[in-house]
């Protein structure tokens, strides 16, 4: 093997990373503590995430319940949870905040899977982007001294069994979080 994939390699990470963590977003109409990891709220002159300063529960699939380690910190994080446009509606609760989590209706359940679709649809893009350029500098090296053709040839074999296991990757996550979608 003549070709070094650490570069390929970053960038098929990069692409799984970010389609996951977009999958991961879709709201399943189940309340999980995760739900607020990308919700940011203003505290001590800068932002910071609500588990950075509260500690988050799930007592059951319909209720959160935030606790801020840092009482005077109840309303903002209130703020930050309506801001982040999860249709989420918090309510303060003396010490607490409370967030009951809607479920979701057919309607919602069928938009979100075709999110679902483009979400994934948009990493499978990315995965193949970064394919098209690697086989491009691959075969780029045809003629280069050391190279020889069955390097070349293997090499594109390499790449595309990862390429080929990147895509299993997505298709196994998209249907798991489409059978939650529709399922709860």
């Amino acid at each position: 093997m003549s070709y070094s994939f650490s570069s390929f390699t970053e960038q098929l990470q990069s692409s799984l990373s970010h389609t996951q963590g977009e999958v991961k977003k879709l709201r399943t109409g189940r309340a999980t503590v995760s739900m607020l990891d990308g919700v940011y709220v203003e505290a001590y002159g800068s932002r910071m995430r609500v588990p950075e300063v509260a500690g988050i529960s799930a007592p059951d699939a319909t209720l959160l319940v935030i606790s801020p380690w840092d009482k005077s910190l109840l309303q903002a994080i209130e703020k930050g949870v309506q801001a982040a446009d999860l249709n989420l509606h918090p309510v303060v609760d003396g010490e607490i905040i409370r967030i009951a989590v809607p479920s979701l209706t057919q309607e919602n359940r069928e938009t979100l899977v075709k999110k679902l679709h483009q979400v994934v649809e948009a990493g499978r893009i990315g995965i193949r982007s970064a394919r098209n350029e690697t086989k491009k500098e691959i075969e780029d090296q045809k003629g280069t001294a050391g190279v020889s053709e069955d390097d070349i040839k293997a090499d594109v074999a390499e790449l595309e069994t990862k390429v080929k296991q990147a895509l299993e990757t997505l298709e196994k996550v998209l249907q798991e979080k489409e059978k939650e979608l529709r399922t709860l």
